[in-house]
């Protein structure tokens, strides 16, 4: 592991210094992009705003029209936590903004698929619906989006992932309205916003419509902020870019949770994973709740997690709470099972001396379709290599099929690669679609050699030895007076997350001693400085040199009341 110290703009570094930001924040912000103080202002104010978004305004007076006709709305979530948050911050914001028949829907990952599909329309229309409302899904939903407007039906796309191609052309489903940072035309600076932040702006863009419509004012209007804490919640379980505006949206949030005011049922999460609400942390939501919500999606029914958001009995809450508690435990066994069955795939495909292939596909007819991003995740991170996983389809009339999740190194754009392998490869992939960063893919089991040998070829041509050598980025030596308890707790009360990478120093250190605990993680008793400190390295167990140069995040642990720094090692430069 190559450890590369980032620079630090000396200018951004003075100009947030003489703003009277603590020096080591400073740093750190400077270090990631922030030119100014401005920027790290998380006023309401400062959020952008909804009139840049493509489509709000028009989707505002769709929907005004439809709460002032009294019509049935339903809105179709996907079943992420993403999704489900979008789906209640849906529910929960019409019904404050007076909308008196909201319903929902959420496809089943076997049995329906991802996005709005032609089926799932049909549902929609015979509950009645007049109005189809899409969170985090539909961008790439033509024939879904067709169906229900040949059912009469209106349809509002609310969504955040890229548009399909089709022979390298954008094509846009044929819906009422669409609001989508990433469509064509949209000049919303946030293009990285989850789905439950365009979900949000929607409403906030209605808000401000029935203001015009003189239906009340801006000190009788209903606050939207009550929904931060979801929005939050599902920008950082999406894993998307936190760029300033995402990092006020979370903040915000974060800001609320802790003051007491957030959902049971997020409450009811806290308790479920042992986290306190009171000091929550991005971090939380990312490790914590999100895979807690995730897992009603990937092994059961998300309509759990999304019952657990809206619900306002705390009893109710407490006892989803649990039951999504439970589920996650169920996928982490599935998972862990996998990922030792996924690496055995890995390490055959690879020589114990020999560099891996540029990159991965892996299918074993045992794995979970509900977890196979997890272990692409997983298998992505300890090779550093661009990875896909299979899992057979468990659909009805679909077994001859394998439904794969990807997961992406910085400089290979997965759904992009898809695409040439399509271009390629005509009839292989029966379905794809996703990010830069995590992309899912659909194809016939007998092509599966014929996928691997494709996504091979496309990685060898984009992907240099540069680009394939594992890098970490690191913010360098910590100084000894910043080694306190108390830092800890000023640097976990920031937003950190994906494009705005949490604090990671690296130093040498000396080894004073080391042992393994639970044959899994490496304990450590480390002098940094010529003061002792304790380590701990997780899921490693391979013995440190005496002097070594580690990557580490700060953390406190408390003993017998005291709380003292450790160091969480993250690599080491050997």
């Amino acid at each position: 592991m190559k450890l590369i110290v980032r620079d630090v703009p000396p200018r951004s570094l003075w100009a947030l210094e003489q703003a009277g930001i603590h020096p080591l924040l400073a740093q750190l912000f400077a270090a990631r992009g922030v030119l100014s103080p401005d920027e790290l202002d998380e006023g309401l104010a400062k959020l952008l705003a909804p009139a840049s978004m493509k489509g709000a305004a028009e989707a505002a007076v769709l929907l005004a029209e439809a709460i002032a006709s009294h019509k049935k709305i339903c809105v179709v979530a996907d079943y992420d936590c993403d999704g489900a948050t979008a789906c209640a911050v849906a529910l929960r914001g019409l019904r404050l903004l007076g909308a008196s028949q909201v319903s929902y829907i959420v496809p089943d990952r076997v049995v329906d698929g991802y996005g709005l599909t032609a089926a799932i329309a049909e549902r929609v229309k015979a509950g009645g619906a007049d109005l189809l409302v899409t969170v985090d899904n539909g961008i790439a939903s033509m024939g879904g989006v067709a169906r229900a407007r040949a059912l009469g039906m209106q349809v509002l796309v609310t969504d955040h992932h890229l548009p399909a191609l089709v022979d390298g052309q954008i094509v846009l489903p044929d819906a009422d309205v669409i609001v989508n940072p990433n469509q064509p035309g949209c000049t919303f600076e946030s293009k990285s916003i989850a789905g439950v932040g365009v979900m949000f702006y929607v409403l906030l863009a209605l808000r401000a419509e029935m203001r015009a419509r003189s239906l009340f004012d801006a000190t009788t209007q209903p606050k939207l902020d009550a929904l931060l804490p979801l929005v939050a919640l599902g920008t950082v379980a999406d894993v998307v870019k936190l760029d300033a505006n995402n990092r006020r949206l979370v903040a915000q949030g974060l800001k609320r949770i802790r003051s007491g005011a957030l959902p049971p049922g997020m409450a009811s999460l806290f308790t479920a994973a042992g986290r306190i609400a009171s000091m929550a942390t991005s971090f939380d939501f990312g490790f914590a709740l999100g895979p807690r919500i995730n897992a009603a999606g990937r092994l059961s029914d998300m309509t759990l997690g999304i019952e657990c958001l809206l619900t306002d009995d705390a009893t109710r809450a407490d006892e989803l709470a649990r039951t999504l508690d439970g589920i996650n435990r169920e996928r982490r066994s599935i998972e862990a099972d996998m990922r030792e069955q996924a690496q055995h795939a890995a390490d055959a495909m690879i020589d114990e001396d020999e560099v891996p292939p540029p990159a991965i596909a892996i299918f074993d007819p045992d794995f979970h379709e509900g977890v196979v991003g997890i272990v692409a995740s997983r298998i992505k991170d300890k090779l550093h290599r661009p990875t896909f996983v299979f899992a057979a389809s468990q659909a009805p009339g679909k077994e001859h099929e394998l439904k794969g999740s990807g997961r992406s190194i910085a400089g290979f754009h997965l759904r992009d690669a898809l695409d040439l392998v399509a271009k390629r490869h005509p009839g292989v992939l029966l379905r794809f679609g996703g990010h830069a960063m995590a992309a899912g893919c659909t194809i016939a089991e007998e092509d599966f050699e014929v996928f691997e040998q494709a996504l091979q070829e496309v990685a060898h041509e984009w992907l240099d030895a540069a680009t394939l050598a594992r890098r970490l980025q690191t913010d360098g030596p910590l100084a000894p007076e910043y080694r306190r308890a108390d830092m800890v707790d000023t640097l976990h009360k920031e937003v950190w997350g994906q494009g705005f990478a949490p604090p990671t120093f690296s130093e040498e250190v000396e080894v004073v001693s080391q042992r393994l605990v639970g044959d899994k993680h490496l304990a450590l008793k480390l002098k940094h400085r010529g003061q002792a400190v304790d380590g701990i390295w997780f899921g490693h167990t391979e013995p440190l040199p005496e002097r070594v140069t580690l990557a580490f995040r700060l953390d406190a642990d408390e003993w017998q009341g005291v709380r003292r720094v450790r160091f969480m090692v993250e690599a080491a430069e050997i």
